[in-house]
């Protein structure tokens, strides 16, 4: 008998946590108390003013607006963006809704998109900001205020940003911020130990001047890449890059054509460890030089694909991340490493490369590749007059370069030893 009770105990205790999911999936879901924590958690952060979202998701109106827009893109998982392919490696920044969150906004979406009632909902405690990190930076660098031309070409500048420095920093986040969203399209940073770069301050990627500055060992070549995605890293605890006493800051700005005179003044901002002895943090790239079936030529109304081969290392490493980074003609993506013994490691793939939207893709866990062990990847093109993202209309033969009508194809680790 006593076992009969325990058993119907449990069945009325599962019954009652069915019956209460249904009558609360029954329930037509409110803005206040069930979309806004959605928005909160997965949208502000880009859809804010001045950020990289085209629009703010910041009020009821905001999201009402565009209520049919944002339960198509959600339900079909194109945002919140995240391009990797999840089945082929986990990240610990990945981003994307539940199947409750999505099947929560088509309901809303369906039912008219009510309100509801903001004073008495337990959504008033989580109310949408305009900063997804309320931390403050420890060290904000400012360049010099930029006149874009507005010639309608493509501008490639260096800038030179003084750290004023009295010691050395180790810096576990970083964070650029575009002073013109509309015309930066990306920004890479560096780092000069040797107090000789000032005067390549503005200047252009096609000076000749710079081939003087280039003779010069960076201390750090890629000290951090921003693309719209990838507005801030941080690194994993205990890990931080370190920046030595009398640095300075140098900034690769691409910014794209305008048919009008404009203005830049972008900051990076830097987040301070805290930690009492942080592993260093190393940057390894792979670029168009790793190709193993070169020339790097994308011959015109043809589909190529190229092959990246490196190592063996020559020690052991632990992968903190990795980014990739192609142009518009770039279709997809794929990197892996393969150990002495011939095991593979998987690294990023992305079947559908989007070149507005690109990531430092930071693993769960560092990923760690012995001695002797090799990094292979390749990416597919698509350099046909067929390809609706193709720049050159004509499709015209494609080598190597910045401008957004040229190619690349890059990898970029940051990795402890």
């Amino acid at each position: 008998m006593a076992m009969t009770s325990v058993k119907k105990a449990v069945a009325l205790a599962l019954w009652l946590l069915v019956w209460r999911s249904l009558v609360s999936y029954s329930q037509t879901p409110t803005y206040y108390a069930d979309v806004q924590p959605i928005i909160s958690r997965h949208c502000v952060a880009c859809h804010q003013p001045g950020g990289v979202g085209p629009f703010s998701l910041l009020t009821y109106t905001d999201v009402r607006k565009r209520g049919t827009f944002i339960g198509n893109v959600t339900q079909s998982r194109y945002m919140p963006p995240f391009p990797a392919d999840r089945t082929f490696q986990h990240y610990a920044n990945e981003r994307g809704l539940s199947e409750q969150e999505i099947g929560t906004i088509q309901r809303w979406v369906t039912a008219g998109m009510p309100d509801g009632n903001a004073k008495t909902s337990n959504a008033t405690a989580q109310q949408p900001t305009a900063t997804a990190d309320a931390r403050k930076p420890d060290v904000v660098l400012r360049m010099k205020p930029y006149a874009i031309k507005g010639d309608g070409r493509e501008d490639f500048r260096y800038f030179h940003v003084p750290m004023q420095l009295a010691k050395d920093i180790w810096v576990e986040a970083i964070e650029f911020v575009p002073g013109n969203r509309k015309l930066l399209h990306h920004s890479r940073l560096m780092i000069d130990s040797t107090g000789t770069m000032a005067g390549i301050n503005e200047i252009s990627e096609d000076d000749p001047r710079l081939r003087d500055f280039q003779r010069t060992p960076l201390a750090d070549e890629f000290l951090y890449g921003w693309v719209p995605g990838n507005d801030r890293v941080t690194f994993p605890a205990g890990t931080a890059k370190r920046i030595r006493a009398g640095s300075d800051l140098i900034l690769n700005i691409h910014y794209a054509p305008s048919a009008k005179p404009d203005t830049d003044q972008s900051e990076v901002r830097l987040y301070l460890s805290h930690d009492a002895n942080p592993r260093p943090v190393h940057t390894l790239t792979l670029t168009e030089r790793t190709i193993t079936n070169q020339p790097f030529v994308l011959t015109a109304n043809t589909k190529p694909t190229f092959y990246m081969n490196y190592g063996p290392l020559p020690d052991s490493i632990q992968l903190l991340s990795v980014l990739p980074h192609l142009h518009r003609l770039g279709r997809s993506v794929r990197a892996f490493a393969v150990t002495p013994d011939g095991d593979a490691i998987n690294l990023i793939s992305i079947p559908d490369w989007d070149y507005n939207w690109q990531l430092s893709y930071f693993f769960r866990n560092p990923l760690l590749l012995p001695k002797g062990a090799t990094l292979i990847a390749e990416a597919m093109y698509d350099n046909t007059d067929q390809n609706p993202l193709n720049p050159n209309r004509p499709a015209r033969d494609v080598r190597y370069g910045w401008n957004a009508t040229d190619e690349m194809m890059n990898l970029v680790f940051y990795y402890v030893r």
